[in-house]
């Protein structure tokens, strides 16, 4: 797929599907869904290490704990779509192992967005140097 195409898929659908069915719809949310993720978490400039970061909030207080915050991630707009992925997943989410699957999956976002940081040449200048831009 292009960066097009995967821009153009219903992320938040993706997530439902992915923790409500799990098989093939949790395949496809961790392969095309975390891409699309990352690809549309670049465009507003998200840093990898941001949503890393929001992962380890989804492990440590749960996903509708994060669904509350008034700015998951750093920005307007990134909070806008951070809250739009939260909030397609808070309703799937009624316990730690579903708050694990979430958190793994924002996770692998922020791994695909460092890699596309890094493969650009742009790793210094989007906080890099350690894991997840960390």
């Amino acid at each position: 797929m292009t960066d097009e195409e995967l821009l153009a898929l219903d992320v938040p659908l993706m997530i439902r599907y992915g923790l409500m069915f799990g098989g093939a719809h949790r395949t496809a949310l961790f392969g095309d869904g975390a891409i699309a993720a990352a690809l549309a978490a670049e465009r507003l400039g998200v840093l990898p290490r941001s949503v890393a970061y929001l992962g380890e909030v989804v492990r440590r207080g749960g996903t509708r704990m994060a669904a509350e915050l008034p700015e998951p991630l750093p920005g307007g707009e990134a909070a806008a779509l951070a809250r739009d992925w939260l909030g397609a997943a808070a309703p799937g989410a009624r316990g730690v192992a579903e708050d694990e699957t979430v958190a793994r999956w924002l996770e692998a976002v922020a791994a695909v967005l460092e890699l596309r940081v890094r493969t650009r040449g742009a790793g210094g200048g989007a906080g890099g140097g350690g894991p997840l831009g960390a």
